[in-house]
């Protein structure tokens, strides 16, 4: 039965070392008349996805099959971003096939030049890349027109994203703000099994070296409450401070650091060293994956005339879809906390999928190339 368990954890583990890695397009474009300007970004990882580009399917894409397979690309990006000025069509050309390194990979870089009929006042951006084949992909749009700069969350539907190029919207930006930090809760897999795994032991005490159920709902209730607050303050703390460019920590320290402190919140399930104090824990890493969590605002950026509304709406964000995982999660384990099964396998298998999972998230953002 153990061995059963531990092979269906590991595929679990398996497809989450994939999903872990949110999926983000770039589109930058500066407004100049009837002119834009700017440039479009797609993984190369993404890349794949859509239109095949490793073409001798060996697992590893050289610079030479991506050149080879620019022209496919430009097709494919030009059926899939579309722009309208004032609600007719522009024509979009894109060229310079270049290799831009981000933290989280490489991505086919390719400049945007493009003709509208009608000087750009009202411009609508129709973005379905990837829709086909991964609906959670989104693209973060970088707008400039004259000394007026906004951002935006492309994708997610077929409607097009409409902006008023010389006039930004607050609400919009505060809506956008707040789907993306809700996008990214659930996308970060790697935050979500960090808190999963200091809630897996809300639901139980620990007495005489054993785990046992708790004989009521209260103490699992203020349990969840002080790890999730604790864990909500301090994230909430640093996001904001390196939002605002206060302070900042190296990318791959950070990333290194989250991963690690799932490994820790996972072991101590198993080998329990800290059963009263988890949301200590909770509060000590927060604060790490705080930096994680700035990582996308980096790439998106503030809008000038909305930094504050937008910070908010992508904390907020965060919180919403940290809540509706913990609302879906929490009452079936709650239900189930008084079964040998949740004690002996859930528990102990789980957190060791857990840690597994994160030591190899670890061993690539810490020592190989790239990570």
């Amino acid at each position: 039965m153990k061995r059963l368990i531990a092979c269906a954890l590991l595929s679990v583990s398996a497809a989450a070392a994939q999903a872990h890695i949110a999926s983000n397009g770039f589109v930058s474009a500066q407004v100049d008349g009837a002119h834009l300007t700017g440039s479009i970004e797609i993984a190369v990882r993404d890349a794949e996805l859509a239109i095949g580009v490793d073409a001798n399917h060996d697992g590893r894409i050289t610079w030479g099959e991506l050149r080879a397979s620019e022209p496919q690309l430009i097709q494919y990006l030009d059926q899939h971003v579309q722009l309208r000025a004032q609600g007719q069509p522009c024509v979009l050309g894109l060229q310079s096939l270049r290799i831009n390194d981000r933290v989280d990979g490489s991505y086919a870089w390719l400049s945007l030049n493009a003709r509208c009929p009608v000087d750009v006042r009202q411009l609508e951006i129709r973005y379905t890349v990837l829709a086909d084949v991964d609906p959670s992909h989104r693209g973060l749009l970088s707008l400039t027109a004259g000394t007026v700069a906004q951002t935006g969350v492309l994708g997610g539907h077929d409607e097009p994203h409409a902006f008023a190029v010389y006039a930004p919207s607050t609400a919009r930006a505060f809506r956008e703000y707040l789907q993306a930090g809700i996008w990214h809760i659930w996308d970060g897999v790697d935050h979500l099994l960090f808190l999963v795994s200091l809630l897996l032991p809300a639901v139980l005490l620990r007495r005489n070296g054993h785990w046992e159920p708790v004989p009521r709902a209260r103490p699992a209730f203020m349990s969840i409450l002080k790890v999730v607050t604790a864990f909500t303050l301090a994230h909430s703390i640093t996001l904001s401070l390196a939002a605002l460019d206060v302070v900042r920590l190296p990318s791959r320290l950070t990333e290194s650091v989250i991963a690690a402190s799932i490994v820790i919140a996972a072991l101590n399930n198993i080998f329990p060293l800290v059963t009263e104090s988890r949301a200590r824990i909770a509060f000590a890493f927060g604060l790490l994956h705080g930096f994680g969590f700035a990582s996308v605002l980096a790439d998106m950026g503030l809008p000038q005339g909305a930094r504050l509304v937008s910070l908010v709406a992508f904390n907020l964000g965060i919180e919403t879809g940290q809540l509706a995982v913990v609302l879906a999660v929490m009452p079936l384990v709650y239900g189930i906390r008084s079964s040998l099964f949740y004690r002996r396998a859930v528990l102990p298998w789980g957190s060791a999928a857990i840690a597994s999972l994160a030591l190899v998230w670890l061993v690539q953002r810490a020592f190989l190339p790239g990570g």
